[in-house]
């Protein structure tokens, strides 16, 4: 079956790369290494403003205590010993993402931004550069999992709504197709009556396991263990018959996940941060998509 193998050039081991980073003051490559001029004395972030100094000057050092042992000192502009931007922002980020998945009822943008002393617009456009996502869909991303493991335990429906987050019956009905793939009855008796095709391939994060029914999509994981994958799949719709090797739908989920990956965005995020965007937006890169013309199965 395909796989989609996102490459990821943020390693920066050459000396080449390091320098077209510093060219181009490229901010994905501050927390990667810094560089000194021996002409002044003084390292940088690699996205320093600073006027670019000739090559034969500039030297590479891992960490900042790397470039402070060669005898240099800390740009005052770009104040390379201490956090950069973006790892600043990556925590402010997860914070948000911590108070979502903790929040016994959905936060607010406006609760969101006070909690990270940012105005809610900021707040906004930082939490989507980072995660590729907005907050709400972020916070739909989470409700949607709880969902599905609530729905996978002992109990009704109607408890299942609840215990996710949901505040009505019909709030809930409304979207479950659209988060299940299949009626909330058959997910919860394991895909019972359900078709469902699936694709493994891989993905900046590992691998990556997508799966639908005919009324859409019903599960994307993510994981270090390929067949681990398949077999949660096959516990969790126990009762659904399962068919992998459907070459339309792997070709689908191949260019889908290419279209989506993105592996700067978010890279200083907790990995189960950067898994749930991730499989955020695939689901709803597929969701946009009309399965029955451009994507018969």
């Amino acid at each position: 079956m395909p796989t989609v193998k996102a490459k990821n050039d943020k390693s920066y081991l050459t000396d080449t790369e390091r320098w077209e980073a510093v060219i181009r003051r490229n901010k994905d490559a501050d927390d990667a290494f810094v560089y000194s001029v021996k002409t002044t004395g003084v390292y940088c972030r690699p996205s320093c403003a600073a006027r670019l100094a000739l090559r034969e000057n500039v030297a590479f050092h891992r960490t900042p205590k790397d470039a402070e042992r060669a005898g240099f000192r800390a740009c005052k502009r770009c104040k390379p010993n201490g956090p950069s931007a973006q790892g600043e922002q990556a925590a402010i980020v997860a914070k948000a993402c911590k108070l979502i998945v903790e929040a016994e009822e959905p936060l607010s943008l406006d609760a969101l931004a006070g909690a990270a002393g940012l105005s809610p617009w900021h707040f906004h456009r930082v939490f989507k550069s980072m995660t590729g996502l907005t907050p709400k869909a972020y916070a739909t991303a989470h409700r949607t999992r709880r969902m599905h493991n609530e729905l996978s335990r002992s109990g009704t429906v109607t408890s299942a709504i609840y215990n996710s987050g949901f505040n009505s019956n019909g709030r809930f009905y409304a979207e479950a197709n659209k988060m299940l793939g299949m009626k909330p009855t058959e997910f919860k008796a394991g895909g019972d009556g359900a078709t469902i095709r699936f694709a493994v391939g891989e993905c900046s994060l590992g691998s990556i396991l997508v799966a639908a029914s005919d009324l859409g999509i019903c599960s994307i994981a993510i994981g270090n263990d390929p067949g681990a994958l398949v077999r949660e799949l096959q516990d969790r719709f126990r009762n659904a018959q399962l068919i992998g090797g459907d070459k339309q739908f792997e070709r689908v989920v191949a260019q889908v996940v290419a279209f989506v990956e993105n592996p700067s965005a978010g890279l200083e995020l907790p990995l189960h941060v950067q898994g749930t965007a991730f499989q955020q937006r695939v689901w709803k890169a597929l969701s946009e998509i009309p399965w029955g013309s451009t994507c018969t199965y």
